[in-house]
């Protein structure tokens, strides 16, 4: 089974797009608020390497990236080989 988390706020149009495109290639997530959570914003920094803004998204444990970089890892397919290790 494929593992999704995406960190997100409530104001936040690349979330709502991501959503939208994880949901339309079949994929659950888990959302993990960090506007209202500042532990949950430290883990986000820690784990994504710093990064700031959001979705922060990672499959199976490994950090995919924001909205744009989630469009080009299903556009090359490395979406695909990242949920399928999962599979293996």
């Amino acid at each position: 089974m494929v593992s999704v988390e995406m960190y997100t706020t409530a104001a936040c149009p690349y979330c709502v797009a991501a959503k939208n495109l994880l949901k339309q290639k079949g994929f659950d997530y888990s959302e993990i608020r960090v506007d209202t959570d500042s532990a949950r914003r430290e883990e986000m920094l820690e784990r994504s390497g710093g990064r700031r803004t959001v979705p922060q998204i990672f499959v199976n444990g490994t950090h995919i990236g924001g909205f744009d970089d989630l469009v080009a890892a299903d556009r090359s397919g490395r979406l695909a080989e990242i949920s399928a290790s999962s599979n293996a």
